[in-house]
């Protein structure tokens, strides 16, 4: 039968087996809301099975390239999404909608005035404690006026739901509030899984949000024509593919600290065409490390005179540097009565009930009732009490109950005693059924163009992994959701692309910061130089196709292809060029990464790849980020690679545009390619070379095939030597390499308008022209060395003027900012 014409029956039986075992603050238990049906039978229509379900969005979320990483961890886990999402009616939603807008209505409000007059510490609203014991808050911040107006531009709120039905804030967020990001994800891994739930439940969309909060960070800034950054602090923040994902959705320019600049009272990102001034920064960094000149000193991250930038209204920061004061859990004691007095009203979403032990009163409560509240750190760093953090006062043994109390007495100012929360649970796949596990929400807000806050419809939830309902944690085991708020009016399709009748034509992908540069030069060469050290790997254990009859190769050419390996730092040389030692030297090239090995040469174009997300494709990534293969056998391992390899050239060649980006990663290729073909040619091509010794040479440039096809009487030194070295249509060839070298040079941003060649263009033309003009029969060593060492100068030259050098803000004279 058609699953789909089954699928009704199939999603009634799964609600019925789920409803018996579910708890009575289940969202589905309680409900009686068709979309829960219709939802369980798109799903029963796509998979055979639940876990099919699972393993399906599962496999939508890897392709999309969503991933995270725990502290401490160097690898970067899947990110966990559930096929599941949460259904949440439009009438429910109203009410959070209302409740998050005044909250964050409520939050500015208090920043404004924290920051400014004081007068809520002065009419005692707010102890002073409050805000002076918070390490978040930022003294240099007393007194500055936020440029465009605002201490808050997008915030984020954890709701949890009781089994009453009542939704309460958990927590805010509003240093860096993480997740957006996520949500976006989520929702477009559900989507491709459950194809017909938008229309079929009128699903909200993001990107109103999306777009709202963009139009709204470029309002905030003096310039019509903004240049918008997002701020990270680098991929191995633990939501740096968040990040990354968040930068090429919006348009944003995704930039580090070392991208910019502070000169003169403006921000600029370093560029390969120069300085370029950038006007507002979303940043995903901690504020502390933003300026070591205004905040920490210790700081190798942020961007020095940043601050005084933003104090003269030169560059929008989002948030305002300080306003995670109003993160601190003690914070939300006070809420209520600010409500009151700042709102003219309760709160819409009250708090879970807190009582911060900074007052007598307060503290006698926390201490009397200790074993039925958490008992939390009241302003984010651990007290000596808690060192492992927040804790309830049931699970306290007798020695940690004695230590807490003791440290309550001293600093009771340290600590907030919070109730327990109990959440409402929803249906997740567990095996192949559906369980309930509690859930908590994370709500994104942000101020549109004209300063107004709106809401996203629906933020992302996060489930627990254990059925007791308590909050929890993203983490190891844990799942999260798609949230989707639906109703009765079918919504207009909206995406943050331009109408395409209106749309502006453009083939300038943008500005190119130099760190991009730099690390796609380097990709290019990483990824050049593998492939070579396997290609030579592979000949030496006898992988050669033009080794007669399977013999070995001459023990001289063995001899040359192990120093061409330990010349590059692979291993060290074999003791022996017996099979045995010559298998071991392989693995050790292959797989030690003490040495500069295929191992270590993987990792590090890794890395690049990771630090790259918002400029690569989903597949690249993947192929870059596949784990190093485990054949058996050397020639099967060396293989495999050696065809990931090719499969990322590949995409590279045709599937990137022709953007600067792309060409700075094509020239790495075309310098490592160039040095690899000048050094095997300088080993194996020179005078007195061997069959073996010109065999290995061609299998060492990949050219084989070219030569039978063109010379089939057999191999000849001089015929060898000007395919692969000075054939200007062989793209292995040497003369090749230069030649694209010089024209990708003569293609990047120049920095003045003389028309005269920059010093690197010079160099390229001249080592072109070099091989233009020789002639096989006379090519000798030296001049191969020479062109060798003259690629090293180019090289360096390219850094110097293109990439990062230390702290220089400009790097030739006559640079115009623009």
């Amino acid at each position: 039968m058609d699953p789909s014409e089954d699928s009704p029956a199939q999603a009634a039986a799964w609600i019925d087996a789920y409803r018996a075992a579910a708890p009575g603050a289940d969202v589905l238990a309680r409900s009686g809301d068709p979309a829960w049906s219709a939802m369980l039978e798109e799903l029963a229509a796509v998979a055979s099975n639940l876990a099919h379900a699972r393993e399906r969005v599962q496999r939508h979320a890897a392709d999309i390239g969503t991933g995270f990483r725990i502290i401490g961890e160097t690898d970067e886990r899947p990110w966990p999404v559930s096929p599941v999402p949460l259904l949440i009616d439009t009438r429910e939603w109203a009410g959070i909608e209302a409740g998050v807008m005044q909250r964050a209505a409520l939050l500015e409000t208090i920043l404004a005035d924290l920051y400014g007059p004081g007068r809520l510490v002065a009419e005692g609203l707010i102890p002073a404690a409050l805000a002076t014991g918070s390490p978040y808050f930022l003294r240099p911040m007393v007194g500055v006026t936020p440029p465009g107006g605002h201490h808050l531009s997008f915030v984020a709120f954890d709701l949890a739901r009781g089994p009453d039905g009542e939704w309460r804030v958990l927590a805010d967020h509003l240093r860096n509030p993480a997740g957006a990001g996520y949500a976006l994800e989520n929702r477009l891994a559900v989507s491709r899984t459950l194809g017909g739930l938008q229309n079929r439940l009128n699903v909200q969309r993001h990107a109103p949000f999306f777009a709202a909060f963009r139009a709204g960070l470029a309002a905030q800034c003096r310039r019509t024509d903004p240049r918008i950054g997002l701020l990270t602090p680098g991929r191995f923040n633990p939501s740096y593919p968040e990040q990354a994902h968040l930068a090429r959705y919006l348009g944003l320019l995704l930039v580090e600290g070392a991208d910019l600049a502070a000169i003169e009272g403006q921000v600029y990102v370093r560029t390969v065409a120069g300085l370029k001034r950038i006007d507002a920064l979303w940043r995903r960094l901690d504020p502390r490390l933003l300026d070591p000149l205004a905040f920490d000193s210790h700081s190798q991250i942020g961007v020095p005179g940043l601050i005084d930038a933003y104090v003269e209204g030169q560059v929008v920061i989002a948030n305002a540097p300080g306003a995670g004061v109003l993160e601190s859990p003690a914070v939300s004691a006070f809420l209520p009565a600010l409500a009151q007095a700042l709102a003219g009203g309760p709160l819409m979403l009250p708090n879970i009930a807190t009582w911060w032990c900074g007052g007598p009163r307060q503290a006698a409560h926390v201490a009397e009732h200790l074993d039925t509240l958490l008992i939390a750190p009241a302003f984010g760093p651990r007290p000596l009490g808690l060192p492992d953090g927040a804790r309830t006062g049931a699970s306290l043994s007798a020695e940690e109950r004695a230590t807490l109390l003791t440290d309550m007495a001293k600093r009771p100012q340290d600590y907030v005693g919070q109730e327990m929360v109990r959440l409402s649970t929803m249906p997740v796949v567990i095996g192949d059924r559906l369980e309930p596990r509690p859930f908590t929400l994370r709500v994104f807000a942000a101020r549109d163009g004209e300063g107004r806050w709106t809401v996203m419809p629906g933020g992302f939830g996060r489930i627990g992994d254990h059925p007791e309902a308590t909050a929890a944690m993203i983490g190891e085991g844990l799942w999260s959701a798609d949230v989707c708020v639906h109703g009765p009016e079918p919504v207009t399709p909206i995406s943050l692309l331009a109408d395409p009748d209106s749309l502006h034509v453009r083939r300038n992908p943008g500005t190119l910061p130099s760190r991009v540069a730099d690390n796609f030069y380097w990709l290019g060469r990483y990824l050049e130089r593998g492939e070579a050290l396997l290609a030579a790997i592979r000949v030496m254990l006898g992988n050669s196709i033009d080794v007669d009859g399977g013999a070995a190769l001459d023990p001289r050419t063995v001899g040359r292809l192990v120093g061409l390996i330990t010349g590059g730092g692979a291993a060290p040389h074999p003791d022996s060029l017996h099979r045995a030692a010559l298998t071991q030297f392989a693995r050790t090239a292959m797989e030690d990464e003490g040495f500069h090995s295929v191992a270590r040469i993987n990792r590090l174009a890794r890395g690049i790849s990771e630090g790259s997300r918002d400029r690569l494709s989903a597949d690249m990534v993947r192929l870059l980020e596949a784990p190093f293969p485990s054949h058996a056998g050397m020639l099967d391992r060396a293989g495999s690679l050696q065809r990931r390899y090719a499969a990322i050239a590949g995409l590279s060649a045709e599937h990137m545009v022709r953007t600067t980006a792309w060409r700075f990663h094509d020239l790495g290729r075309r310098v490592e390619r160039a040095v690899a073909v000048a050094r095997a040619t300088r080993l194996f091509g020179m005078a007195g070379a061997s069959a073996d010794d010109l065999s290995t040479l061609l299998d060492l440039a990949n050219s084989q095939i070219s030569y039978r096809q063109r010379y089939p009487t057999g191999l000849a030194r001089v015929a060898v030597v000007d395919l692969v070295a000075l054939d200007p249509n062989n793209p292995r060839a040497l003369a090749y390499q230069t030649a694209r070298i010089a024209d990708c040079l003569s293609r990047l941003p120049v920095l003045s308008d003389d028309d005269m060649a920059e010093p690197q263009q010079a160099q390229a033309i001249a080592i072109r022209a070099a091989l233009e003009t020789a002639d096989a029969r006379t090519l000798d060593a030296d001049t191969l060395g020479d062109v060798e060492r003259r690629l090293g100068l180019l090289s360096e030259a390219i850094a110097r003027r293109y990439f990062l050098q230390g702290a220089e803000p400009l790097r030739a004279g006559g640079l115009t900012l623009a």
